[in-house]
């Protein structure tokens, strides 16, 4: 995997947020593979952040990408949430939506859904003003490193996400199991863990550009978990139940649990 494995810095220079939005993220009126599986991570988020289950002062996002779908059901549960990405051009994109700017990407039929999903699809403007005064902070990140988050100094959170982010970063299972170990003194003893990852993967396409993922079992990511301090809540494996050629994968997992105390 290594011989192929995208190196970060291809990111800065390579990874188009506009096009990774426009491929995944649409919400478009004629129904794609995209689209229904957007919807599909949309209700496991929504169910995920339900108020009976998880709530807190801080949520931390390692490996945000250019995206904020995954905050909307969390942003009603959390005080703050702290946004971070390698790619200084997907902190970019998402500040300009924060900041409304002219040709930020529209993520209101996303709104409209998650806001569907929550009973009332007509507040979906006040969910966008709520997420926009939720995220304080957008930072740099690397999950390879020891301090994920470099020399910014951050109260540990309450609850960690990351989805689709160590697979990518990570070159072999060494270094993803250490990766874990990093982003896990970025959460309280105690705090939750939400990790989605694909399984098996080999790489996803932006427009022509390929980016490597590292191909892991359930095992190998449940006994990483184990080795870095998590204790299982719940997961659930999905088979990939669709062929497209930008995507290689065999399905993923939704992990969550708690930090040892």
């Amino acid at each position: 995997m290594e011989s192929n494995f995208t190196p970060k810095d291809a990111y800065l220079s390579h990874f188009n947020p506009r096009i990774y939005l426009e491929s995944y993220y649409t919400l478009a009126p004629s129904p794609s593979k995209e689209d229904q599986i957007l919807k599909f991570i949309l209700r496991k988020l929504s169910d995920i952040f339900s108020p009976d289950k998880i709530k807190g002062d801080l949520l931390i996002e390692l490996g945000s990408g250019p995206t904020i779908y995954q905050f909307l059901s969390a942003c009603e549960l959390f005080k703050e949430i702290v946004v971070t990405d390698y790619a200084d051009q997907n902190l970019k994109e998402i500040n300009q939506w924060l900041k409304k700017e002219p040709g930020a990407f529209d993520w209101s039929p996303v709104m409209k859904y998650v806001c569907e999903l929550e009973g009332d699809r007509d507040k979906w403007t006040d969910k966008e003003e709520k997420l926009r005064e939720k995220v304080k902070q957008l930072l740099k990140s690397d999950v390879t490193q020891s301090q994920p988050l470099g020399s910014v100094s951050l109260p540990q959170a309450d609850c960690l996400l990351t989805i689709y982010c160590l697979e990518t970063a990570c070159k072999d299972l060494p270094t993803y199991q250490q990766a874990l170990k990093n982003i896990s003194k970025l959460l309280k003893p105690g705090g939750t863990l939400v990790l989605f990852s694909v399984l098996k993967g080999h790489y996803y396409m932006v427009e022509n550009y390929k980016f490597s993922c590292l191909p892991l079992t359930p095992e190998e990511i449940k006994g990483a978990l184990d080795k870095a301090g998590f204790i299982c809540d719940k997961s659930e494996v999905i088979p990939r139940n669709y062929d497209k050629a930008h995507v290689n994968h065999d399905g993923i997992i939704i992990w969550v649990g708690k930090k040892l105390k």
